[in-house]
């Protein structure tokens, strides 16, 4: 079974919690802290596998999560550190966040390796908040809280050329011939299931990656048989050979074939529509004594619009050579870089936006501190490194928009005063 598209969760490991314990040896009446930290949460990994070009796997088992960080022990021991999770995909998979749509990481080009999502940091131990007038802290720090995502993943393929035209026209006959795949070939009036690729190999140049886009039919723009499914996969090609029966062996006006293609290839992405693109005006091998009024036709409609119109027979091969070597030249001319789909989704951003979340701000008369509770205050510090300036800026934005600062000074609060957040504590200046 081929698959394309895939929806999963993917949570990263939990930090260790740090450990409370004091010295007790024989000849030391007043050991101090030894509590050890917790480990590290293990991260979750994306890398790419040149032996996959499915994402069938992910079809079967929908959870994936790393291992959480083991707590702190006796005599200064930090927690083991969470086992990381490696998932494996195919080159192309474009990864989104599943609820925006928006782009995380492209798996293309240079990214082969990615983590998606880092585990918690382990808390710190009480061997750590030893001062001089508090020399035997009974405080730990948890470790940070896990990061859950998630995630669809899609595969665009990786092609230079693709092959577009309606079913039968002869597309996955021409691949085989001008490549080195074999995909199966019999005359349906439904359409392949599966994008076919193939390398095509000329003399004196380097060749180019050619991929049949299966899948168009009237309304696959909208959806309509497998259209969204598989027009995703033209996104990256840069030039389109579009295919048709030229002798009309199933009854269907050529010209009107092409027209009805552009329209969908149009209204799925207009920019998709604007590539160069080559018409190969297919089976001239059976039209009847060579009438080429068809052809000529063909010719006359889309040539002086600049899509030049190629006659060939992927059965016997006449004129398939002319026709590679141009695609060549146009690609030639557009240079190699693949398309890479940039990111889009800003951790931080879906963070601050998610303010559903509630949060409690008290005053704590015995300690006299300011306390900040609830799962959104928990959540952001462990999406933050609060020791860099740009995750201590986030920090700051956080408390702003989520209300917490306006809270804080409607208790009265003041430069100086105190401020407790799940095992932080933090001096308020406005």
């Amino acid at each position: 079974m081929f698959a394309d598209r895939a929806k999963i969760s993917v949570k990263s490991g939990k930090g260790g919690d740090g450990h409370v314990s004091f010295r007790h040896e024989k000849y030391v009446p007043a050991g101090g802290p030894d509590g050890g930290d917790g480990g590290r949460g293990g991260d979750v990994i994306f890398v790419v596998d040149e032996g996959l070009n499915t994402l069938v796997d992910f079809r079967n088992r929908r959870k994936y999560k790393a291992g959480d960080g083991e707590p702190g022990g006796k005599k200064n021991c930090r927690g083991k550190d969470g086992k990381d999770i490696v998932l494996k995909v195919p080159p192309g998979t474009v990864i989104k966040e599943a609820e925006s749509g928006q782009v995380i990481v492209d798996m293309s080009g240079d990214n082969r390796e990615v983590v998606l999502l880092k585990g918690g940091r382990g808390g710190s131990g009480n061997q750590h908040y030893a001062t001089s007038t508090m020399q035997a802290p009974m405080y730990a720090q948890p470790g940070r809280p896990a990061k859950e995502l998630d995630l669809l993943l899609e595969l665009k393929v990786i092609a230079d050329v693709g092959l577009v035209g309606l079913p039968n026209v002869g597309k996955s006959t021409f691949l085989a011939r001008v490549t080195n795949a074999r995909p199966k070939i019999a005359n349906y009036h439904f359409t392949t299931l599966n994008p076919n690729l193939g390398v095509v190999d000329l003399d004196d140049t380097n060749g180019f990656v050619i991929a049949d886009i299966p899948g168009l039919i009237e309304g696959a723009s909208q959806g309509v048989g497998l259209g969204h499914e598989f027009l995703r996969h033209i996104e990256r090609t840069k030039v389109l050979i579009h295919i048709v029966d030229v002798a009309g062996t199933e009854g269907r006006d050529p010209i009107e074939d092409i027209h009805a293609i552009n329209r969908e290839l149009h209204a799925y992405n207009p920019e998709i529509a604007r590539r160069p693109q080559v018409i190969a005006a297919n089976k001239i091998d059976v039209i009847f004594d060579r009438d080429e009024s068809a052809l000529n036709a063909i010719k006359a409609e889309f040539e002086p619009k600049g899509i030049p119109v190629y006659p060939i027979s992927a059965v016997s091969g006449e004129g398939v050579r002319e026709l590679l070597y141009h695609v060549n030249d146009l690609l030639q001319g557009l240079g190699q870089e693949i398309t890479i789909f940039e990111p889009e989704y800003n951790e931080e951003t879906a963070f601050l936006q998610d303010s559903d979340v509630p949060c409690t701000v008290e005053y704590d008369r015995e300690n006299r501190e300011y306390v900040v509770e609830g799962p959104k205050v928990e959540k952001m510090l462990g999406y933050t490194n609060l020791d860099s300036e740009k995750g201590f800026s986030f920090f700051q934005s956080f408390l702003k928009s989520s209300g917490i600062l306006e809270q804080l000074e409607k208790l009265g609060i003041e430069d100086g005063d105190t401020v407790r957040m799940y095992g932080h504590s933090f001096d308020y200046y406005k």
